[in-house]
């Protein structure tokens, strides 16, 4: 399209997963997002008023339920609004601030995914020096250094997204995303492009590098046990962690590193749809399930209830 064709943007209109949704789909989104409120409350408030939870493990964990509770929020209320009332305009500035907190606290829970692979890492292959390397001071420093590389990160993509020339205001997606704007650049964007082949891989996929090069050396930790009672304990201290680190990069990867073709859109959205909404639910759910110290006290606060009923 010729560049002296584009005007002004002041509002996009977000046309969801799909054209039409029915009040039963409008349901199941609404079940998913309370279930995910709810399960990731639930997991914030044992990690907090246990005293058993206390270890630095579980202050990452309690870090990870308010990410993912922020990054089914972003996107999801507003779908289901839009889906109710058939408005679906969002302001520009609007569509950018979604933009920058999408990019924000979806790459922080892949940085805290990478931090609690750490912790892993100590704790399967240096056990006597845990309590000592792993501390809530180090927890902290992780924390804080992640949001100082996920902020800029974002920052960055969204003051490019802005300076972009829109040829059109109609977003095949359900919230504000780089790749649907991307699609109504009057020309290409080369710029973008360029910072997503460099900068975008390192920030989106050094903490799967640190995570695969962690759980390397756990392997090579436990073959060198020999023991079945020994990979047992590793898989018990592992094996929730391993479940969420292998959903949300292979989602990730498929989003990023499928090859696009005119027939992957709607499955992207689909995609970016498990990402953002149905794995942040999924999260407390596999901890509750898997880990022994949370179903723990998960039944203590379960008594400490229902004494408190009687």
């Amino acid at each position: 399209m010729d560049a002296g064709n584009w005007t002004s943007i002041s509002e996009f209109v977000l046309l969801g997963l799909s054209e039409q949704q029915d009040l039963l789909t409008i349901a199941v989104l609404l079940v998913i997002y309370l279930v995910n409120l709810a399960g990731n409350s639930l997991l914030l408030g044992l990690v907090v008023t246990d005293p058993q939870l206390c270890s630095p493990m579980y202050y990452l964990l309690s870090h990870l339920a308010v990410v993912d509770m922020s990054f089914a929020s972003i996107s999801l209320p507003q779908a289901l609004i839009h889906a109710l009332t058939q408005h679906r305009a969002v302001s520009f500035t609007s569509c950018m601030a979604q933009l920058f907190m999408f990019f924000s606290v979806g790459n922080m829970e892949n940085y805290l995914l990478a931090a609690m692979a750490y912790d892993r890492y100590v704790a399967v292959c240096d056990p006597l020096r845990y309590a000592a390397v792993v501390t809530r001071s180090l927890c902290l420093k992780m924390v804080a250094a992640s949001w100082a590389v996920v902020i800029p990160h974002a920052l960055l993509y969204t003051v490019m997204a802005a300076k972009l020339s829109y040829c059109g205001n109609r977003l095949q997606h359900f919230f504000c995303d780089l790749p649907p704007l991307l699609l109504l650049s009057c020309t290409r964007p080369l710029t973008i492009e360029l910072v997503l082949s460099t900068e975008g891989v390192l920030v989106a996929l050094g903490p799967f590098a640190f995570i695969l090069a962690s759980y390397v050396r756990i392997g090579v930790a436990v073959a060198r046990l020999r023991s079945a009672q020994g990979l047992r304990k590793a898989l018990s201290t592992c094996g929730s962690h391993l479940i969420m680190v292998l959903l949300t990069f292979s989602i990730m990867i498929w989003l990023y590193f499928h090859p696009d073709s005119s027939d992957t859109q709607g499955h992207n959205q689909q995609v970016t749809f498990l990402d953002s909404v149905v794995v942040p639910t999924l999260n407390p759910i596999v901890y509750s399930l898997r880990n022994k110290d949370v179903a723990a006290a998960l039944r203590r606060a379960g008594r400490k209830v229902l004494a408190w009923g009687m």
